[in-house]
């Protein structure tokens, strides 16, 4: 039997349904459910979570490491919450960056007449300040899908990207202190 063990924090509550786990803390409450094929086992003793599976087989073993990190990540994000940083770098039109309803709208780009409009993940939030964009959650997944989905939405194709520079890109994340 092999088995990952995921400490607690006390202000922290965990209902945990089979393989659905919702995890409330200070900052909110983040909730998944986790769906495999092999045989896993959640339960919770004192303030420890232990994720665990019958087999010694390598998948097993990798997917029980997977979900105890999820878990990780999630107890994490209730307490401290996400955040990803964004750079808007251009060379000649210059990238306006606006923030309505929640939505990150982007003109200019590469002096298009076109509006790229980017909508967030779950409930991760977007705000702008000058060129650089901070997507921020409790939700780790959540934060770093719209972190990309706006990295993507300004990729170019068919040139050297090494000469166009032009773009968003990703420059900082991790948890906030």
């Amino acid at each position: 039997m092999y088995s990952k063990e995921v400490l607690v924090n006390e202000n922290v509550q965990i209902e945990i349904n089979g393989l659905k786990v919702k995890v409330r803390g200070p900052k909110g409450e983040v909730e998944r459910e986790f769906k495999t094929i092999y045989n896993i086992l959640l339960e919770r003793k004192n303030n420890k979570i232990i994720v665990s599976c019958e087999s010694e087989r390598r998948k097993e073993k990798a997917v029980v490491g997977a979900i105890a990190t999820h878990i990780k990540n999630m107890i994490d994000g209730v307490i401290n919450g996400y955040y990803a940083k964004l750079k808007a770098v251009y060379m000649h039109f210059p990238i306006k960056l606006e923030v309505k309803e929640g939505k990150l709208f982007i003109k200019n780009f590469l002096g298009e007449k076109a509006i790229r409009v980017v909508e967030p993940v779950g409930k991760s939030k977007i705000r702008v300040d000058n060129e650089f964009i901070i997507v921020e959650g409790i939700d780790k997944e959540d934060v770093m899908q719209t972190a990309n989905k706006i990295e993507q939405i300004c990729r170019i194709t068919g040139y050297d990207r090494r000469v166009f520079l032009d773009g968003i890109y990703i420059i900082e994340s991790g948890k906030i202190s």
